[in-house]
């Protein structure tokens, strides 16, 4: 059974993993009507992805004697400006989701919520690749510069990148 702070907690998670669906779902648009075809892919994958990691958590506070709440959400922003600042937004937003699953896990360990704790650190895994992947992207937009060329290949191969949770297959959904 969940503790009630425990429950608010998770409550709270819920809806930044779903406010994250709805930002990828927003930069995911922007790429599309600006021809970032293969940029929009990933980023309508990634949305998905979002929105699976709020199932999973709403899913765990039911089957623990909570009750998951789903809340309105703020509208995202709708301009990025450049490609290089949308990813480096992306990366600024993965960095506040991991201190937010810090924080709920050290929520877990003052309630002395260790099965919370065990479920956490599936999400503390998947924020460590998350990181990972909005840095190296990162990496690879500094090396294209200013090359148009570089730009549509990047565009291009962005699509063969894996979205998918360390957890894989399906995500415990």
């Amino acid at each position: 059974m969940l503790s009630k702070n425990m429950e608010a907690a998770l409550n709270e998670q819920i809806k930044v993993e779903a406010d994250s669906s709805q930002v990828y779902l927003s930069m995911a648009s922007w790429a599309e009507i600006k021809g970032l075809e293969g940029i929009a892919q990933f980023m309508y994958k990634h949305s998905d992805e979002e929105r699976s990691h709020m199932l999973k958590l709403v899913k765990y506070v039911n089957e623990r004697g909570g009750h998951a709440k789903i809340s309105t959400l703020k509208a995202p922003k709708t301009e990025f400006g450049t490609f290089q600042k949308m990813f480096e937004e992306l990366y600024e937003h993965e960095i506040m989701v991991s201190n937010s699953i810090n924080e709920l896990v050290h929520v877990s360990l003052g309630e002395k919520d260790y099965a919370t704790h065990n479920f956490l650190q599936w999400y503390v895994a998947e924020q460590i690749e998350e990181e990972a992947l909005a840095r190296s992207i990162l990496d690879k937009i500094k090396l294209i510069g200013n090359d148009k060329g570089g730009l549509y290949l990047f565009d291009r191969d962005i699509q063969q990148i894996n979205v998918e949770s360390a957890a894989s297959p399906n995500n415990g959904v």
